[in-house]
């Protein structure tokens, strides 16, 4: 076999034999689902005037834009009170599961639910960080990102230890019934006409469902090895293209903001951020704006500089080092946008999707402390826990039935 031949067959190999960046995937799980549930909770008094059925953008006004749009949002599908609240909470519920890892799979489908519903109810009170959120959400459907550091995770590994002593493990019962509740739900809705704005998110949920449904059933027949193995393959075929979409979609945002700030006659002069901070809505401190805008110099470096790290980072993938660099620049520019700008939303959207690029090193150093802290905890608390398990130890994606 020749040189090109070999290089390639390696590649097919790596692609389909596992799902690559476990712990990036999990980190943008985590991260996204934190930020979208930090702002529901902090938005819960506000939610009728930002979602409500007689907010400001009424049902009727988004019931038209929709209609016009083809936006899939279910927040359309009643005016009434109490669907709103219920679906309010259920957004909330799935990003909380999303973000421990519980049955995963169909948590992010919930949370994608969730995320578009409540974007495209009104299209008018989001910003940058929600579209990142927006499009993050939809992929997230396609990744295996409960492999570590989920509660999912935790299971696959107990049921594992237990098989290796040979214990009986006892079969799952809460998937099946939540796979039958959820389809009985899409059919509900289905039958009903509420999909009247496009197939693209119909189209997607029964197939979820449906492929859900297929991998328990293959699961359950231990003669059936052949086709658990096709099913592996796609699902990791599906998890690694999608995070290749996530590392783009990072890229292609750098890469546009940063074309389009060298086209502005203020980044040109080096002034641009000096205005922000003495906007009354973005600035928060305006002690600290007052402080960061008092050196010409300064604003003219951080103008200067976001631009050159932002249409550079794409290009630095190529050399680890350098793009670990630009990693930490960009996120500690974010951390800053957060306090000094008071977007910490949009803030930890970036952050996370910057995560993506993370050494997969330092991502299991920082799960080995995180998981020290939480058994020192446990030890004051006089009980134990688990220590962390890598990928290798078992995916959860890979044992039973984990809808």
């Amino acid at each position: 076999m020749n040189r090109p031949s070999l290089m390639l067959s390696r590649g097919v190999a790596r692609v389909t034999e596992a799902a690559l960046g476990p712990y990036q995937s999990a980190v943008v799980r985590i991260g996204f689902a934190g930020t979208w549930l930090l702002f529901l909770l902090r938005e819960f008094p506000h939610r009728q005037e930002l979602y409500g059925p007689s907010g400001p953008w009424g049902w009727n006004l988004a019931r038209q834009l929709t209609a016009d749009n083809h936006a899939f949002t279910a927040l359309l599908w009643s005016d009434g009170q109490l669907w709103f609240e219920c679906f309010y909470t259920l957004a909330v519920l799935a990003s909380a599961a999303l973000l421990l890892g519980w049955r995963t799979r169909t948590a992010s489908v919930l949370f994608m639910v969730g995320v578009l519903s409540l974007q495209n109810r009104s299209v008018f009170v989001g910003d940058g960080g929600d579209n990142v959120l927006h499009l993050m959400a939809l992929y997230l459907v396609f990744t295996r990102c409960g492999q570590v550091w989920s509660l999912d995770a935790r299971r696959a590994a107990q049921e594992e230890a237990a098989r290796a002593r040979g214990e009986r493990v006892p079969a799952d019962r809460v998937g099946p019934v939540l796979w039958a509740v959820l389809g009985a739900a899409l059919g509900t809705v289905t039958l009903t006409g509420r999909f009247d704005n496009g197939w693209l998110v119909p189209a997607l949920l029964w197939t979820v469902w449906a492929g859900l449904g297929l991998w328990w059933a293959v699961g359950r027949r231990a003669a059936w090895e052949q086709p658990r193995i096709l099913l592996d393959v796609v699902a990791n075929i599906l998890h690694n293209g999608a995070l290749v979409v996530i590392m783009a979609e990072a890229c292609l945002i750098y890469a546009t903001a940063g074309w389009y700030k060298i086209q502005g006659s203020r980044w040109q002069d080096g002034t641009a951020v000096y205005y922000p901070l003495h906007l009354d809505y973005f600035s928060p401190w305006p002690a600290l704006a007052d402080l960061m805008s008092s050196s010409g110099t300064i604003m003219m470096i951080v103008a200067y500089g976001t631009v050159m790290v932002q249409i550079a980072f794409p290009f630095t993938l190529l050399n680890r080092r350098a793009k670990n660099i630009l990693l930490v620049l960009m996120m500690t520019e974010h951390a800053v946008i957060a306090v000094v700008l008071g977007l910490p939303f949009f803030s930890l959207a970036m952050i996370t999707a910057d995560a993506v690029f993370l050494p997969t090193s330092f991502l299991r150093r920082l799960g080995d402390l995180a998981a020290r802290a939480r058994g020192r905890l446990a030890r004051r608390a006089g009980r134990t826990v688990p220590g962390p398990r890598s990928p290798e130890e078992g995916a959860a994606d890979r044992v039973g039935f984990t809808a």
